[in-house]
């Protein structure tokens, strides 16, 4: 096994340690099993969706083989009220891809979301 350092915030560590003592593991172990079971729900339910870095460093939920952000077809439905007919022709998708992406998103939608206001407050105090 390989040793990996990570740093939480001090709120999300909190609530880490409050979930593993009620479970009766360390934090360790819960934090291995809460890993384990996102790839595995990722691999089974999300098979064209992958992660890459981010210009921030951050990971990235992508549609695979295509660099497509999944905030990006979010966008395109959301805000600019898009069909994933109209997302397929714009960004040269399949039919799948755009609906696992919005499927991908609907299941994240409060980390996307978070992601792109990040963003769009980046683009403000920079523009």
């Amino acid at each position: 096994m390989t040793a990996y350092a990570l740093n939480l915030p001090d709120q999300l560590k909190h609530e880490v340690e409050q979930l593993a003592q009620i479970q009766g593991i360390s934090l360790d172990q819960f934090i291995l099993w809460a890993v384990t079971e996102k790839v595995s729900t990722l691999k089974a339910s999300f098979p064209q969706i992958a992660y890459r870095q981010g210009a921030n460093g951050q990971l990235v939920p992508v549609i695979k083989g295509t660099g497509i952000r999944v905030q990006t077809v979010a966008i395109a439905s959301q805000k600019w009220g898009m069909s994933p007919s109209q997302m397929k022709n714009e960004y040269e998708l399949t039919e799948a891809q755009v609906r696992e992406a919005l499927s991908f998103y609907a299941v994240n939608k409060g980390q996307i979301d978070a992601a792109i206001a990040s963003e769009q407050s980046l683009e403000i105090a920079n523009g």
